[in-house]
Order: C-alpha cells, then structure tokens, then sequence
C-alpha cells in the first residue's frame, strides 16, 4: 500500500525545518571537543537552583497542572500581566502553532517577514496556510508598504520576531502599531526580549489582535526543558487554553521555570555577561575586512561576507575552475573541521551571511584564532 497516497500532499511537498544538532552528536561528529556557537544558547547554562529544583521534586509521576496555575501566577510576578493574559508552552514554538490553529482554515495566509525565524513558514504550511513572504528590506528592516499591499481577506496572521533572528535588529512601537491597525492578528515574538530590553508587551492590554511571545530557552538556559509563554489578550488567551494539550508543559519544565524565577539576580548575571560578550565579539569580528557583522541586540552576531579572501584560489589545481559553493559556506565548513560550530542557513538572502551564538569570552577567542587560520 503506497502510504504517501493518504498523507495530506502539501505535507508531503513540504521542506522541513533544519534544527541544530545536540552537543553530544556534534563531538561524536567532529571526534574532538567543540565550541558550539550555532544554536543561540546560554553559555552559561541556568540557575544552580534549577538542579536542585528538579533533584527535590517528589511528583513526577503525577501529571502537571493543566491550568498552568502556578506558572501563570508566578509569571505575573515577572510580567506584570496578571494570569487571564498567560499561556505557557512546550517552548515558543508551540505557542506559535497555538496561535496558527486557532486563527487558520485551510488555505489561509500568514505574513512572514525574511530572514527571520524558521518557525513561522513551517507551522504555517503544517497548519494548512499559505506563506507569504515580504521580505525585508537591505538593513533587515521589515516593509510595511509591501506588508500592507500584501493583506486581503484571506491573511489572518503577521508574525514578526524583535530582536529578529538570524538579523539581530528590533522593530519600532510605531511599526507594531501600523500592523495593529490593520486589524490582522499580529504576533511579536521577543525570544530574545532579555538581550534588548525592548517589549511591546505593554500594548497586549490595550489591542485585541496582538500577542507577545516569549521562552527561557535563551536568557534562562532552560533550551533543553522546552518552557515558553505568550502574553495574550485575555479572550485569545481562553481559546489557547481551550485547544492547547492539557499537560503540555511537563512538571520538569514548570518547577526549573519557577526556580529560575527565584534567582533573577543571577540570570541577570548572566545576561549582562553575554550582552558584554556579545560587544566584545563585533568588535573582534570587524577587524577582518572580509566580514561586516550586523549590530545585534539579541545573544547572537550576523555577518555577511565582504570579501572572499580566505579562499581566493583555494585548492585549485591545473585546469580546475572555482567551486560554485558560496565563501560563507566554505568558512563554515572550516570551521566545523577545527571543532568551532556555527550557523550557516543556505537559503539565497543568506548565502553569504554566517550566523554566530555569543559564547563565552574563551569561545569568542576561540572562534577568532579559528577564522584567523583560515587558509588564504
């Protein structure tokens, strides 16, 4: 029996999303210790009492609270938004699959504003939509005119990622409240809000069509436990409660977030200390000629390829042309030989950009002594 016959054939046509691979799957790889700077993580891992937290918990047989109760509330504490407006996810990339389902029949269309996160066309096409991209302008500053040309009465979702990964850039209140008014819904994803400190939470309240995401994946090292949460208006927030799964968040996820919420003083800490990482790391890579990094105000660095000159004639024999594989790819494959892991997204915007996590300061040293011995 041809099983490809009964999958739904959009599904079957479609790419999927490329994730990062695990630390323990890239040494086995790479046979040799690495520096892993390609999947936005915190270095410095979470809060020492989130070990304890999970050491002492006495329920894991029990099934988590559906209603999320204790996470809300105690993420009131850390928003200000009250727990009507709360809803936590299995990571941000359920809340944005959440929100898909709710608003989406099929052949619906969804805004996605490239480059940015992957997330937003994948969930789309899973959910039945179609993507439409407008994409952003030569700064990575997203189109508004073009947005706007592009709505009809079939878009229902705009997402919008601030900062903006894989750019680093951030979006204005002014620009948040043009897409408002159109009246679509429009979803700010703030994955990286404690890098910015730049929200646009504080419209939720006031407009019935927009949601702010957020995760502990990167100021909280929680990425491995997979804990997210939006801030909703409260009527969106009663029908993602309705049709989320009822024990989505795992009780692992909830008592490392509610530690985590016990000890901001020392993720905050931690974030002051990738966001100085972070300066430090655009100051060392603007000393090649060759790269031009983006000013970035998430945990992570852009750079586009000026120059091929770390691979001008590079294993070229007698008679043999140039390869037609892009510069940036070949520095990325470089790279992973001498153990140093960062991203490369081989899609025509950003076939010669790399994509560069803020690691630690010997990370960064690192990563620098590497790109320095690139053959020349």
């Amino acid at each position: 029996m041809d099983i490809e016959k009964l999958i739904r054939p959009e599904l079957a046509a479609m790419l999927g999303y490329t994730p990062i691979e695990p630390t323990e799957i890239l040494e086995q790889k790479a046979g040799q210790r690495i520096v892993k700077l390609d999947g936005n993580e915190n270095p410095y891992g979470c809060s020492p009492k989130v070990y304890q937290a999970l050491a002492n918990y006495p329920y894991y047989h029990i099934y988590p609270d559906p209603e999320q109760r204790a996470l809300r509330q105690a993420l009131e504490g850390y928003t200000g938004f009250s727990p009507q407006h709360i809803v936590c996810g299995s990571g941000s990339d359920e809340l944005i699959d959440l929100v898909l389902r709710l608003f989406l029949q099929p052949g619906d269309e969804v805004i996605n504003c490239s480059p940015t996160f992957g997330m937003y066309p994948f969930s789309t096409e899973v959910c039945g939509g179609k993507v439409i991209d407008i994409p952003r302008n030569e700064n990575f500053d997203i189109d508004i005119v073009g947005i706007e040309k592009a709505l009809n009465r079939k878009t229902k979702v705009i997402f919008i990622a601030s900062p903006n990964n894989p750019t680093g850039n951030i979006i204005t209140e002014q620009e948040v409240m043009k897409l408002i008014e159109t009246g679509k819904i429009v979803v700010i994803d703030e994955a990286y809000f404690e890098f910015s400190s730049v929200t646009m939470a504080n419209l939720v309240p006031s407009y019935p069509n927009l949601v702010v995401l957020r995760t502990f994946s990167k100021w909280a090292g929680l990425a491995g436990l997979r804990v997210g949460y939006g801030i909703f208006p409260s009527e969106i927030a009663n029908y993602a409660m309705k049709i989320k799964q009822p024990y989505n968040v795992t009780v692992a996820a909830q008592a490392a977030v509610l530690a985590s919420l016990s000890d901001i003083d020392y993720l905050g800490n931690n974030v002051a200390k990738i966001i100085s990482g972070r300066k430090r790391l655009f100051t060392k890579l603007k000393e090649f000629d060759w790269l031009k990094p983006y000013s970035s105000r998430g945990n992570f660095i852009l750079c586009s390829l000026t120059l091929p000159s770390p691979f001008k004639g590079e294993g070229l024999g007698e008679g043999e042309q140039p390869s037609e594989q892009p510069y940036a790819k070949k520095i990325w494959q470089q790279l992973r030989k001498k153990g140093i892991f960062i991203r490369y997204f081989d899609t025509p915007r950003l076939k010669d950009c790399l994509r560069i996590s803020v690691g630690k300061p010997e990370d960064t040293d690192a990563l620098i002594e590497a790109l320095r011995s690139l053959p020349k």
